[in-house]
């Protein structure tokens, strides 16, 4: 069993072709919940000293396979070993004291006490019944910088004042406070920048180069190869197969995939996606103006003009805090705007609240669902029929028949897979969950939609399915304004892309014209822009 004396110190790794030992082994391990079999007869092994990538749709058994490795779910067949040694958690405290730690998407992050606090929580230093804030604060601040997070985390910072990429930060240092032997991270760059996302994968690799073995839950698939020794994939509840995704040689420039993307999703969706992006699917030319927005500023844009015609998907891109989400709640009246116009429908208008933008004809999915969009205690039913209780509801009596045929035709309309519309939407998958929401606008009948980050956290099949509803409700002639990070996605929609940076519009480009390139090279225009008046400045000087 290799050594893990420090999980962040650089050691030496051993050489040769021979496969590292086996960390972590669950053979046969089946979990039913009810009359649903949400894992059969898996049997997977991850490796010491290798990033095994554990792909799948959603719903595909990821997320039960964590909680059963750690101990918050019980088996009902089946075995887990470590190290080569049978072992039975019976909670993620155990499972913790054995080495086994998993890194949670949705950080629990304790706001009213530092980030040492958070970081160390259950493991404070004492001495006696006397908490030792300056200890903590040192061992915090240790950590932090051997790490790498030194320029975004501080550790006496407030956990009510960290951004969501500080407070996953903060969930993967927690995990690494002792000395993991296999560690999980349950996608764990959904809520960071790129700068933020090369530091965790740093990290991950020098945790690898200690010989613990990394399981890496994602669905993007640029990280998982960059990043994956193995791909194992599960469909359905069952392991379908682990992959390794580069040759014998080391990895670097020398090491060949063995395994496309293409072969990937294959296995992952048992089906080919031909064209992931639906460009076959025909659309008629953009009819008239929608939404014409023209100067508009707030406290985070400024001077901001477009316009959004019927049956157009037009793109925002930008990198992260390019003031794209912060445009977006201006427009619907989230946030004031302190100059401009916004022109909806012919009319004129300044919404004073997200209220008054449906009322008049905006659907939103925005980027945080589960926080902002779902009602999680509710139901399928509830959620999906939520944005027109005032158009069935008479005298304060909603009309259930109605309610009931309304939201039958959207989740059948958008193939929303769920057992039933009182089924509990927090139990539902990512892409489902997000169908839910894009149900609830449709049934409403919007003039313009507005989706942000439309895929995040959705895996590759159903963003397929998602892609193929955008396309079609563009096809029925609703405006559709779309925010995206990732560039793909808006190459692959977007009828026309605007590119944002600090606040502002830097360029527009049409479909034909666009490329991952061009659309960087606006998203940077004044870094690019500052570099070469430094260049200049540096030639002009030298040549003084």
């Amino acid at each position: 069993m290799p050594a893990t004396t420090d999980p962040l110190k650089d050691q030496p790794t051993s050489g040769g072709d021979a496969q590292p030992p086996v960390a972590l082994r669950m053979t046969g391990v089946s979990k039913r919940f009810g009359a649903v079999r949400a894992l059969r007869d898996v049997t997977v092994e991850f490796r010491a000293g290798e990033v095994t990538a554990l792909m799948g749709e959603n719903g595909a058994g990821k997320s039960t396979l964590l909680k059963v490795l750690v101990g918050a779910l019980p088996v009902d067949e089946g075995t887990v070993e470590l190290d080569g040694r049978e072992v039975t958690f019976a909670d993620p405290t155990a499972s913790r004291a054995a080495g086994v730690r998993v890194v949670a998407q949705e950080p629990e992050i304790i706001p009213h006490v530092s980030v040492a606090e958070n970081i160390f929580v259950g493991a404070l230093p004492a001495r006696g019944r006397l908490f030792r804030k300056a200890e903590l604060v040192a061992k915090a601040a240790e950590l932090i910088l051997r790490s790498g997070f030194g320029q975004v985390l501080h550790p006496e910072t407030l956990g009510s004042r960290l951004t969501p990429a500080q407070r996953q930060l903060v969930e993967i240092l927690r995990a690494l406070t002792d000395q993991p032997r296999v560690i999980a991270f349950d996608e764990p760059t959904s809520s960071l920048a790129d700068g933020e996302v090369e530091l965790l994968f740093t990290l991950i690799r020098r945790l690898r180069a200690q010989g613990i073995a990394v399981i890496y839950v994602s669905h993007r698939l640029k990280e998982v190869f960059a990043l994956g020794d193995r791909i194992a994939v599960l469909r359905d509840g069952a392991h379908v197969g682990t992959r390794p995704v580069i040759g014998p040689s080391e990895r670097g420039a020398s090491g060949t995939s063995i395994i496309t993307e293409a072969e990937l999703i294959r296995m992952m969706v048992g089906r080919d996606l031909s064209s992931l992006y639906h460009d076959e699917l025909a659309r008629p030319a953009p009819g008239d103006v929608v939404l014409e927005v023209s100067g508009l500023s707030s406290a985070d844009v400024r001077d901001i003009s477009f316009k959004v015609r019927a049956g157009e998907i037009v793109g925002l891109a930008g990198l992260i805090g390019a003031g794209r989400s912060e445009l977006v709640r201006a427009l619907i009246g989230a946030e004031p705007m302190t100059a401009g116009t916004v022109t909806f429908q012919g009319q004129q208008r300044r919404f004073h609240s997200p209220r008054d933008a449906v009322r008049a004809g905006i659907g939103l999915a925005p980027e945080e669902r589960k926080a902002e969009a779902l009602f999680l205690q509710r139901s399928v039913r509830e959620n999906t029929a939520a944005a027109i209780y005032d158009r069935i509801r008479k005298a304060r009596v909603i009309n259930r028949k109605k309610e009931r045929a309304t939201v039958a035709q959207f989740l059948d309309r958008l193939r929303v897979r769920t057992p039933g519309m009182e089924y509990p939407v927090a139990n539902l998958s990512g892409g489902n969950q997000q169908k839910v929401v894009l149900a609830r606008w449709l049934a409403r009948n919007p003039a313009l939609l507005i989706l942000d980050e439309p895929t995040r956290g959705v895996d590759v099949g159903a963003k397929s399915e998602i892609y193929a509803i955008i396309h079609e409700l563009a096809a029925t002639g609703i405006a559709i304004l779309m925010v995206s990070s990732e560039l793909p996605e808006v190459l692959g929609l977007a009828d026309r892309i605007i590119v944002m940076q600090n606040g502002r519009i830097t360029g527009e480009l049409p479909r034909a014209e666009a490329t991952e390139e061009g659309v960087l090279a606006l998203a940077m225009a004044d870094d690019l822009s500052s570099l070469v008046v430094g260049l200049q400045t540096e030639t002009s000087g030298a040549t003084s």
